[in-house]
């Protein structure tokens, strides 16, 4: 049936839909006494509102799940197509060898070849469907089965309804790669989003592994504390491309108005297969949950229900490890393990490649592994030469689909604790930490996930030389994980099975951190040390670092919420309201600037001459100075001036570094983590010459030192240039926005995407306001390819609409019944 617009006679048709809504479902809220809801409708039914959002509603678990598979087909099927193609292992076959996929969690790429024979050999040696066999906790619950059953249904009903030579999407339109799915591709896309946080690093090297030969042996082999560096540089800047979150819970002592609030705000893509996508999904007396999920995982991963708040940050546990294996100089596939040699494993593994002239051609390849694991040859492009030694990759999510049945149970908690028994329970969480409130006004972080069983002890006694220098903190990088390299001589090093953990080879989940307060938890990335500075916690260093400096992210989210509990921080009143919270997250604050700026400008003021020597070239900086005097705000706002120099000028001073090793007067101090370092050496060489640098590089690109940044900040669509406020991460600014090339033109490659905040109270709805940074659809010919994103560039929010009667008053109410 074809959609039917709610617009003319509104009044009418409003009061109709309340009386059909009222027959669906109860309000979203839990009242004690209540009567027990009415059943879903017969017939999976999507009411879309305001930002083409949908409420499904259903009566049981397969009907929610394909009410979501049409909906999500019908906003984004070109880029969930793609990902089918890319998990089958596909890509070269229909878009040749050549070109560029993206299979982990940041922007480097690998070829469509690299791909195909990573993904075909986890298909050759079915991986998932071992999984699938088995029952719950490793395999799924059978609501996470039901739901993805109707989940494929809605998906192919579309599909059939539409047509491929339909599609209003020109990105695949008559594309013989959008096919029907099957529920095997539906899990598939879930394990490989389960395992992105290994692939992303040892993809590359475990499908071109290959063993150098004799003659490499007689060349110098790098040493460890070089190969160390080399990784730790190449993962810092890995992780300085790739996802990352901030999210903040407060309590009950922190709110103003309510119970408890939580701000959910992930750095995702804005592109491909890791752009969220937001839904309600109800089914009456059962589940009533909001927020927004990866494409094609028909739950919610970052959202609300009637009681429980809760977000994901990327966390600093690296989900794979690796083992260091003696090969035999002559035979260089068998390895010694307890004095005894092993010949490893050889799998071909084959693909199909589309040729020049539009034929196939059949490319093979043959992959080695070992008792820990696949070999790998490089670790995010750092080589690991297989010569003497060779690196086998032990990954922590390879049979994990557990992380499925926790999103669904999170979506149905009662409160933070019934979300830490979830967590326990399921040990699922793949590289993220979790952060949630309650109705009951409890405030939760909980970096609980799968982790590998890696005592501290158990590293001490098992880490190569090379392990020792990236595992423990004398190379420390912002938010580089802990990476171990093993001694895989010793069968004793394999990761031990703990009677306490869900699966062999995981951390007990009871070492892991977690806190309740009623003040306020946040994470921004770094390790769960200071989730709240007044209670620093303390994990098994596999977890990350402590005591060590925090980034300015993390700074800038905790004195953001001390100073909004406090009210010092120059707004009305003590505590957070949703006013506030939206307030100070698009402010967008630079901590960078807080810290650095009037020592920047009093060294712009002193140079003499106002020339700068950089590069045998004098640059004249004295037209820079009143500029950056005068960006009294330290915001990256669309019209902030000054803003943009800064950025760079930062940046080329960081020179990928901590921000600790900069030139400042007051070191990093342990006692004081939040504050320090600070006073940046105005007389400092390194200040200078990076302010130089800064300057000439504007100019070189014709940009005027006092550009606002809605005129350098910018995303496309449907020709409209849309200015983008917010900044790196490395700035300090919350708001992460990330621009770049797409396709060779500028765009936002990464950061805020769906924001959220939500507020609780003694009696009544959650309070939501979300806001979805890329909007919904990914189709330029969508209604909701842009409406979002320009809501987002004022700094608006959508009022979120969760109970029956909120739904039904939407005047841009729209309803699809799934016949």
């Amino acid at each position: 049936m074809a959609r039917r617009r709610y617009r003319a006679r509104l009044p009418m048709v409003v009061m109709a839909a309340m009386a059909v809504m009222s027959s669906l479902a109860a309000t979203g809220t839990t009242v004690a006494g209540a009567a027990a809801p009415e059943p879903g409708p017969d017939k999976p039914t999507i009411r879309y509102t305001e930002y083409g959002i949908p409420h499904i509603i259903a009566s049981n678990w397969e009907g929610l799940g394909t009410g979501y598979g049409y909906a999500a087909a019908k906003d984004n099927i070109c880029t969930l197509a793609d990902t089918y193609l890319m998990v089958n292992a596909e890509r070269s076959r229909h878009l040749g060898p050549e070109g560029r996929t993206s299979p982990g969690q940041n922007q480097n790429t690998t070829t469509n070849l690299n791909s195909d024979l990573y993904f075909q050999r986890i298909k050759d040696n079915r991986v998932v469907q071992r999984l699938l066999d088995k029952p719950a906790p490793d395999g799924p619950e059978p609501e996470v089965r039901k739901a993805i059953r109707g989940y494929v249904q809605g998906y192919n009903r579309y599909l059939a309804e539409t047509g491929v030579n339909n599609i209003s999407d020109p990105a695949c339109r008559g594309a013989a790669w959008v096919r029907p799915l099957t529920e095997l591709d539906v899990y598939r896309h879930a394990h490989a989003e389960i395992i992105m946080g290994s692939a992303d690093a040892l993809l590359d090297g475990q499908v071109n592994a290959a063993p150098l030969g004799a003659s490499a042996a007689a060349q110098p082999a790098s040493s460890p504390a070089r190969t160390a560096a080399k990784i730790r540089e190449a993962m810092a800047v890995s992780r300085q491309q790739s996802m990352g979150s901030n999210a903040l819970a407060v309590g009950s002592q922190g709110v103003s108005g309510g119970t408890s609030m939580l701000l959910a705000n992930p750095h995702f893509p804005w592109q491909g297969k890791n752009r969220m996508w937001q839904s309600q999904l109800t089914i009456p007396g059962e589940i009533n949950v909001s927020g927004a999920s990866l494409l094609g995982f028909p739950a919610v991963n970052i959202g609300y229900n009637e009681n429980v708040a809760w977000s994901h940050t990327v966390a600093t546990v690296a989900p794979f490890g690796l083992f260091d294996v003696q090969v035999d100089p002559l035979n260089p596939t068998k390895y010694l393990v307890d004095g005894v040699w092993e010949q490893m494993t050889s799998q071909r593994v084959g693909v199909d490649v589309l040729k020049p002239d539009g034929s196939l051609s059949k490319v093979t390849r043959t992959l080695w592994s070992t008792r820990y694991g696949p070999i790998t040859t490089s670790m995010q492009g750092v080589a690991l030469p297989w010569v003497v030694s060779a690196h086998a990759v032990r990954d922590v999510n390879m049979d994990n689909l557990r992380a499925l049945n926790t999103w669904f149970r999170l979506d149905q908690a009662k409160d933070v604790h019934d979300v830490v028994n979830t967590l326990e329970t399921t040990q699922g969480i793949p590289f993220f930490n979790t952060v949630a409130s309650d109705r009951k006004g409890n405030a939760l972080y909980a970096d609980i996930q799968a982790t590998p069983n890696i005592t501290d002890e158990h590293a001490r006694s098992c880490l190569t030389q090379t392990g020792q220098l990236l595992f423990n903190q004398s190379l420390r990088l912002p938010n580089v994980p802990p990476i171990s390299i093993f001694d895989g001589k010793r069968s004793a090093c394999d990761w031990p099975e703990d009677p306490n953990a869900v699966a062999p080879g995981l951390l007990d989940p009871h070492k892991q951190p977690r806190l309740i307060r009623s003040d306020f938890v946040g994470n921004a990335n770094d390790s769960a040390w200071l989730a709240n500075p007044e209670q620093p916690l303390t994990f098994p260093r596999v977890m990350g670092d402590t005591s060590a400096p925090r980034s300015l992210r993390t700074q800038e989210l905790i004195l953001t919420a001390q100073n909004r509990i406090n009210g010092t921080d120059g707004l009305p009143g003590k505590g957070f309201t949703p006013e506030t919270m939206g307030q100070l997250l698009f402010a967008d604050n630079s901590r960078a600037a807080d810290l650095a700026l009037n020592a920047t400008v009093t060294m712009c003021q002193n140079v003499p001459f106002g020339l700068i020597l950089v590069d045998g070239n004098l640059v004249n900086v004295s037209e820079a100075c009143p500029i950056l005097a005068a960006w009294k705000n330290h915001d990256y706002t669309t019209d902030s001036r000054g803003s943009w120099l800064f950025a760079n000028y930062w940046s080329l001073l960081l020179n990928g570094q901590g921000v600790e090793k900069l030139p400042w007067k007051v070191p990093f101090d342990s006692k004081d983590p939040v504050h320090t370092p600070n006073s940046l050496d105005s007389g400092s060489s390194a200040v200078r010459d990076a302010f130089g640098r800064a300057v000439l590089a504007l100019r070189k690109a014709n940009i005027p030192l006092n550009a606002p940044l809605s005129g350098i900040q910018t995303v496309t669509r449907g020709g409209e240039q849309i200015p983008i406020h917010g900044s790196i991460s490395q700035l300090g600014v919350l708001n992460v926005v990330t621009p770049g090339q797409v396709d060779g033109k500028p765009d936002i490659t990464y950061g805020s995407s769906f924001i959220q905040q939500v507020r609780f109270t003694a009696a009544g709805p959650p309070q939501a306001l979300s806001v979805m940074a890329y909007s919904q659809s990914a189709n330029a010919n969508s209604p909701h390819y842009a409406d979002q994103t320009k809501l987002f560039s004022a700094g608006k929010w959508v009022t979120e609409r969760f109970t029956e009667d909120q739904i039904a008053a939407s005047p841009e109410l729209q309803i699809k019944v799934l016949n």
